[in-house]
């Protein structure tokens, strides 16, 4: 630095103030905050509920009756909430109703630790803008019960505040004049379908109309429950506590009256938990539509008595696709739309009670109601297989009830041990063709591990029970069933038959196995046939990568290149008959054969699996190899008799 020039200045910070379109923001807010316009008649009762919870704080001694009224004039194109409420004054509609952000009822909640109070981020109001075009609020507050005043504004970036003729009662009446689009809610029949959903668990009565009967009049069976014991109400007017009967009777006319879509079959309820989660509520079982198609799980969830989610599927478990219900709670949090939860630790804990809940409802119902259990196990069977996988303590109780897909209908695991001698016979393909026909020959019923959950249950139920269990399509299954023969076959007779009857990708099995009178079955290799698919140039596109990572893993062992294995069985007469007609040299044998290969490709086609051969070539050899032997018989032989017994001739 040269000497004698200054240094330069350090430049200072300049700390600046961030701009708000508020227009913009209003916009997005009263818009884009919500998913559906119809959560604005949510949020305007919930702040008229909000208005009677402050004034029963703020004049606990007032001659106060709770009343919310919803209105809709279809002619004008409005609705109206009123409500008895605390009411506001002129400052409070500028600090309260007219700030964005500012919430009142949250300030209010904090100060009393009132958990009935609702709102949260002094949002609410805006929403009115989402679906009217002009937004009126007539109020009059119980603090100055000859003032009135009248809040009026388009759009609600800028608003207007006149004196109004004070209400008979303090209150307030919003007003909407709809927007072109949200028209239809000015229809009393739709505010009672609407409301009579977000509102059910009020405890503040919420009529439509000119109704004397509120649509939150349904019987909230956990709040029946919740009344004290007949020793601890001596008075004879008393109400009366319900007893199990009625208990159960009430959760189910809830379940019914809430869950709409689908009968219940039996409903159970959700208690608090001491230190997790302070949640109670109501889960049934629905008459629905199998997990394996559809998931059905419906949990609606509400905060402080007013509809949060509607759809809060994810606190459920994965395999409750057949659980509807419904839950209340003070302590969850919402998101700033009100229409989910935070992800926090109440969520956690109320996920794992509803788990809890579940399964111990589902013992309850087993216990004490075998006809409602009954009609469980018929319907959601495959489901509570899945289910069982996924929670020991429902393994326990399933393992012997559960209902498992056999090759005679439905049957427990444990009749299907008993009818297999004391050991489960599960098969590993969709079955037919040679397979049905082997299984069905074996007398025995067969359970099919190709549908949901089949396979790992009995293999997880043959461990609990210690009994064997038989996979048919597998190595080791395929042992048990197809036995070493006494003696191998020559080296020369095994290349003639392979020949005569395989086809390209089939091995030929020499065998023993019943009936006897099943002379060859062809059973596809289950790994083969999933490499197959595993390595199709579409499989990226269709699996996930991870569990294609694993399945790849799981097939390394095996190149694919033997998809079918033919059992050849030595027990049966005709292929011994076949084998000394080879050894013989007679001309018939070849054509023998290709007979027992057309049966083959024939019993093939009826699977769902690999087929070997073509169908039609098949059919035309059944002709041929007839047509051969037929021409073999000597002339003059009689026809064969009609009636059953000894052929002419024969001893």
């Amino acid at each position: 630095m040269s000497e004698g020039v200054p240094p330069e200045p350090t430049p200072v910070e300049e700390l600046r103030t961030t701009e708000v379109d508020l227009g913009g923001l209003v916009n997005v807010l009263a818009t884009h905050l919500y998913s559906t316009p119809l959560v604005a008649l949510r949020e305007l009762v919930q702040n008229a509920h909000d208005s009677h919870t402050r004034r029963l704080l703020e004049d606990p001694e007032g001659n106060h009756r709770p009343l919310i009224r919803v209105r809709a004039d279809s002619a004008r194109r409005t609705v109206a909430i009123e409500d008895t409420g605390a009411g506001l004054t002129e400052p409070e509609i500028h600090s309260y109703l007219a700030t964005v952000g500012t919430g009142y009822t949250r300030m209010l909640r904090e100060l009393t630790g009132n958990q009935e109070l609702i709102g949260a981020f002094g949002l609410g109001f805006l929403s009115a803008f989402s679906i009217a075009d002009e937004v009126t609020v007539t109020t009059t507050s119980h603090r100055e019960p000859t003032l009135g005043h009248r809040y009026r504004s388009r759009g609600g970036e800028q608003y207007r505040v006149e004196p109004a003729p004070a209400r008979p009662r303090p209150g307030t009446v919003v007003e909407l004049a709809l927007k072109a689009e949200h028209a239809h809610l000015a229809d009393e029949d739709a505010l009672r379908e609407i409301l009579g959903r977000y509102c059910v668990l009020l405890p503040i009565p919420v009529h439509v109309g000119d109704d004397e009967r509120p649509v939150n009049s349904v019987e909230v069976p956990w709040r029946q429950e919740a009344l004290p014991s007949p020793a601890s109400t001596p008075d004879r007017d008393a109400p009366r506590r319900p007893s199990d009967g009625d208990r159960y009777a009430a959760r189910m006319r809830f379940a019914a009256a809430f869950g709409r879509r689908f009968e219940p079959l039996t409903a159970f309820p959700v208690h608090p938990v001491d230190g997790a989660t302070d949640a109670i509520g109501l889960l049934w079982v629905q008459d629905g539509g199998t997990y394996g198609s559809s998931d059905n799980r419906d949990l609606a969830v509400y905060l402080r008595g007013m509809l949060l989610a509607e759809d809060a599927r994810e606190l459920l478990p994965g395999w409750a696709g057949f659980i509807g219900g419904v839950v209340e709670s003070n302590r969850l949090t919402p998101t700033a739309s009100r229409e989910d939860l935070q992800r926090d630790e109440h969520y956690r804990a109320l996920r794992k009670a509803l788990t809890d809940a579940i399964v111990e409802g589902l013992y309850e119902t087993a216990r004490l109601r075998p006809a409602a259990w009954r009609r469980i196990l018929a319907r959601h069977g495959q489901d509570l297989l899945g289910a069982a996988l996924c929670d020991e303590r429902l393994f326990t109780l399933l393992a012997d009830d559960v209902p498992v897909p056999t090759s005679q209908g439905d049957l427990t695991a444990g009749a299907l041990r008993a009818a297999g001698g004391g050991a489960v016979h599960v098969a590993l393909g969709s079955g037919g063709g040679f397979e049905e026909m082997l299984y069905r020959a074996m007398r025995v019923p067969i359970a099919r591990g190709d549908r949901y959950a089949v396979l790992p249950f009995l293999r997880r139920y043959a461990q609990l029970r210690g009994c064997r269990l038989v996979e048919l399509g597998s190595e080791q299954g395929n042992r048990e069933l197809f036995r070493d023969p006494e003696r191998p076959l020559p080296d020369g007779e095994a290349a003639w038959l392979a020949g005569a009857l395989a086809d390209p990708g089939e091995q030929l099995v020499a065998a023993r196995f019943d009936p006897p009178g099943l002379p060859l079955v062809l059973v596809p290799d289950r790994e083969a046939e999933l490499k197959a698919r595993i390595e199709d140039d579409q499989a990226d596109a269709r699996i996930p990568s991870a569990a294609l990572r694993l399945a790849r893993a799981f097939t390394a062992r095996t190149d694919g290149a033997v998809r079918a294995r033919l059992y050849l069985n030595l027990d049966c007469p005709a292929v011994r008959d076949l084998l000394a007609a080879y050894r013989t040299g007679h001309t018939g044998s070849a054509t023998a054969a290709g007979l027992l290969r057309s049966l083959k490709v024939i019993m093939a086609a009826a699977s769902s699996g690999p087929t070997g051969g073509d169908l039609t070539a098949a059919l035309a050899g059944v002709g041929t190899a007839v047509s051969a032997l037929t021409a073999a018989v000597p002339a003059g032989l009689p026809d064969v008799p009609d009636s059953p017994g000894a052929l002419p001739g024969e001893a």
